[in-house]
């Protein structure tokens, strides 16, 4: 179990933007990659040590996920926002999510 901690979540409006966060260990196997979930259902955005990046279709373009240069931290920042973006937002490693282990999110809103 990797113990993450997610923040960033706010009320926005519909075409504006946000940018999630997320900290963990790093430096670790587990943290080598990282997704960002909507509602712990789906993967939304990942990104992995090695600079490999992947997204929801319906967020591509307007979402990017980045890492900082220490690798403790990784962002989603949320561009464009719709309404159909709003919920809790996890950040979690792969095996979190086979484990069924979960941090307590960021909620996000948006206004239309």
């Amino acid at each position: 179990q990797v113990q993450l901690v997610e923040s960033g979540g706010e009320s926005g409006q519909a075409g504006g933007s946000l940018r999630l966060t997320c900290i963990g260990p790093g430096d670790t196997v587990a943290w080598s990659k990282i997704d960002w979930f909507r509602n712990q259902r789906g993967m939304v955005a990942s990104s992995t040590t090695d600079g490999n990046t992947d997204y929801l279709d319906s967020v591509k373009g307007r979402f990017i996920i980045s890492r900082n240069s220490d690798r403790r931290r990784v962002y989603l920042q949320m561009n464009n926002l719709k309404v159909a973006n709003a919920g809790i937002y996890y950040c979690n490693t792969a095996q979190n999510v086979q484990d069924n282990y979960w941090g307590q999110g960021t909620g996000v809103a948006v206004s239309p």
